[in-house]
């Protein structure tokens, strides 16, 4: 059910009226005398005659509520408003609902670790709706092009590092109409975007038109310009510090300096870019995260026989699960607990990598169980190429005293603002991994809140936490089951030949269908429930909006018990 009004025949010329025989009274009467003209209802002792609301001790309550999906998503997408919009076919208006706070939908609808599918309700009753499919969706078809709220002031705010977390910031910043200078010590524009996501999964035209839309914002890129200090940029009014995890973190294990031992930011970053990459038959790639299975999988594509070798085992895997089984169904051998203590060489260049068995302790500080070396358990795996990919740290050489450090990370509030006053920060900088992609969007956005905030002398407020609504809260009754809609994929033999996109994407109506499938948790779709339902004829529609006729409401709750998505509580009177 996605809101469609019973529908009543009339007496008067036979045509059908959307919605129920009741609704706005005009002088104590009622739409009945309109829809059945010469109905008497002014009767003794009916509800408008007495005003019967004076009996009423509870009273309904529209309020919207916290969608489970809304409250998991980094950003803080409406995707309930997005996916009703969508519903309905209004194609372009729902993909605005994203770009409202997500500048990249078709990056995120590609690669990110979709939190909000997780959460869910639907996953209680059949399958969890496919929002990243459909944020893909409507990411590659919006037409308008984000427009700042003014024209573009001369530059006023610099943003470091052209990651996710730095375009989130100058996105919102520029949508503000603030001028926005970001600087790129690399080539290319996207920090990890374009260097650390391999093409099968965010092909580089869908980037390059993602940032197409700041540059029609006004924001200005400086490509293959390093700041190698902060004092370099005095003259701006703001700076947001973007600059990402981009060094990797050494084995520190003899051997590791030889001939074909390769970081795995590094070896991403050459392949993105072009570079020749030399892998021979046999890799092995060191680490259990996203950026060891991406470099596994690249690796696989360049021809070559592939292993993971990871010290915990499956289950303690930051990788994703589907990051985990794409390299799997792509011939990917995955080597569990295991560690490596030493590189081996002949002539200077890598051979093999000597690893020791481990075994799982108590848990550590990441809550994961410790791997301890089992003695005498050594062995050995021939390679003609290591890829290390363990951990990244970001470079905070450029920063001055002034700025708290702790730990590798920069010490800062939940908006991003740090110890030096008009400096703020988000993304890797603050998390001290590599984090999320949207994740990170989401700490710029929330920068460029605190930057606005702080540059027109305000103060930034979080917005008033609202109550989520549980699977429970729900009226099952008004929903059908519906099969999660797929979307066709390479095959596992098909993908190694090339770095092509993996995943296809959905059409205008299996996305419609699948957007039929959203329980709009909390948000009200209005499907006329309330207003059908209720004795009194207490509700009253105006287009699109309802209100209570506290006159004649008599606190019955059956409009609260049949909305079928908890927008609608009964409270105590007064």
């Amino acid at each position: 059910m996605r809101g469609h009004p019973l529908l009543f025949p009339s007496e008067a010329g036979g045509e059908e009226h959307r919605g129920r025989p009741g609704g706005t009274r005009e002088d104590g009467g009622s739409l009945i005398s309109r829809l059945l003209p010469g109905a008497v209802i002014e009767r003794p002792g009916s509800s408008v005659a007495t005003k019967t609301g004076s009996w009423r001790h509870i009273r309904p309550e529209r309020r919207e509520k916290l969608s489970p999906c809304r409250k998991a998503c980094p950003i803080g997408n409406h995707i309930p408003r997005a996916l009703d919009l969508l519903a309905e076919g209004k194609l372009q208006e729902a993909a605005k609902v994203f770009v409202e706070t997500n500048p990249f939908p078709a990056i995120c609808g590609r690669v990110c670790y979709h939190p909000c599918e997780q959460e869910c309700n639907r996953k209680e009753f059949d399958e969890p709706v496919a929002i990243r499919l459909l944020e893909r969706f409507l990411g590659d078809l919006i037409q308008e092009e984000a427009r700042p709220r003014k024209p573009p002031s001369d530059p006023e705010v610099a943003v470091i590092g052209s990651g996710p977390a730095g375009l989130s910031c100058a996105y919102h910043l520029a949508k503000r109409g603030y001028g926005v200078v970001v600087f790129e010590k690399k080539p290319v524009i996207g920090g990890m975007l374009a260097v650390g996501i391999p093409k099968y999964r965010l092909p580089r035209e869908i980037l390059e038109r993602e940032v197409r839309r700041l540059e029609g914002m006004g924001v200005k890129f400086l490509t293959g310009r390093e700041v190698k200090d902060l004092r370099e940029l005095k003259d701006f009014k703001a700076v947001f510090i973007g600059v990402g995890a981009t060094r990797g973190v050494e084995l520190g294990v003899p051997g590791e300096d030889a001939e074909g031992v390769y970081q795995g930011i590094e070896f991403l970053e050459n392949l993105n870019l072009g570079k020749e990459v030399k892998v021979g038959e046999r890799c092995l790639v060191i680490g259990g995260g996203n950026t060891a299975v991406d470099c596994a999988r690249c690796a696989r594509r360049l021809g070559c026989s592939v292993t993971i070798v990871y010290r915990r085992s499956r289950e303690e895997m930051p990788a994703t699960e589907e990051e985990v089984e794409g390299a799997l169904a792509e011939g990917v051998k995955i080597e569990f607990l295991a560690a490596p203590v030493a590189i081996l060489t002949k002539g200077g260049r890598v051979s093999g990598v000597r690893f020791v068995r481990m075994k799982l302790g108590p848990p550590d500080e990441s809550g994961r169980r410790r791997p301890i070396p089992i003695e005498g358990s050594e062995f050995e795996l021939p390679a003609d190429s290591v890829i290390a990919a363990i951990g990244q740290r970001p470079d905070l050489s450029f920063l001055p005293p002034e700025i708290e450090v702790k730990h590798g990370k920069v010490v800062c509030d939940e908006w991003g603002r740090t110890s030096l006053k008009g400096v703020f920060a988000g993304g890797d900088v603050v998390y001290g991994l590599p984090e999320r992609v949207a994740d990170a969007i989401g700490s710029g956005r929330r920068a460029a809140v605190a930057i606005d905030c702080y540059l027109s002398g305000k103060t930034p407020k979080a917005e008033e936490p609202s109550e989520k609504v549980e699977f429970k809260n729900l009226n099952l009754a008004y929903f059908t089951h519906l099969p999660r809609t797929e979307v066709p994929q390479l095959g596992g033999e098909e993908r190694i030949k090339t770095f092509k996109e993996i995943e296809g994407g959905l059409n205008a109506s299996a996305a419609r269908q699948e957007a039929e499938r959203c329980f709009s948790c909390g948000f009200c779709n209005q499907c006329d429930n309330c207003w059908v339902f209720c004795p009194e004829m207490a509700v009253q529609r105006e287009d699109s909006e309802y209100e209570i006729d506290l006159d004649f409401c008599k606190g019955c709750g059956l409009c609260a018990a049949e909305c079928p998505r908890r927008v609608i509580d009964m409270v105590p009177e007064g």
